[in-house]
């Protein structure tokens, strides 16, 4: 015991104490630095807190933006606007089916892979996909305001059915 009360040895353990409370402290600031750049804090917590509050899932006001401007579209005398405008929504539609992890390549597979639980309108979105489908493949495809109103009431119908719009 009286070893341990020696200047030399008090001395040594002096210095592994502060080099102790250094490293750890430099690695309860890595930790940190870390949480915050990869944005751990963001996807977990404020996430939760913004659907919490808002009583939404998070990332719908970006798809209720895209979904007004892709309206406005439809404001437009142009056909190709109101092409433009079938093809977005499509797009926007495949995109949630594959976030919501719906097996299939593209759209169509993905809608034979879903129920009418998930898109009650299914047969209508079908068709709203057959027009895409058409203005894609047909350059001479004509599409007039009527029907692309059609095509987008079926993919917003779908979309207020998913909780998004």
């Amino acid at each position: 015991m009286a070893f341990l009360q020696t200047q030399t040895v008090q001395t040594i353990i002096l210095i592994l104490k502060i080099l102790s409370l250094t490293s750890a402290l430099g690695m309860l600031a890595f930790i940190i630095f870390i949480i915050l750049r990869t944005q751990w804090i963001r996807f977990r917590i404020l996430f939760d807190l913004n659907e919490f509050f808002t009583f939404r899932p998070y990332g719908v006001r970006r798809v209720t933006k895209a979904w007004e401007k892709l309206q406005g579209r439809l404001g437009s005398a142009n056909e190709s606007e109101y092409k433009l405008a079938v093809i977005e929504a499509d797009r926007m539609l495949d995109q949630t089916l594959e976030r919501l992890n719906i097996q299939g390549e593209n759209l169509k597979e993905r809608l034979a892979a879903t129920t009418a639980v998930v898109v009650p309108n299914i047969q209508e979105v079908t068709e709203a996909t057959q027009i895409r489908n058409n203005i894609v493949h047909d350059p001479d495809y004509r599409l007039s305001l009527a029907e692309a109103r059609k095509a987008l009431s079926a993919y917003e119908e779908a979309f207020r059915q998913l909780d998004l719009l």
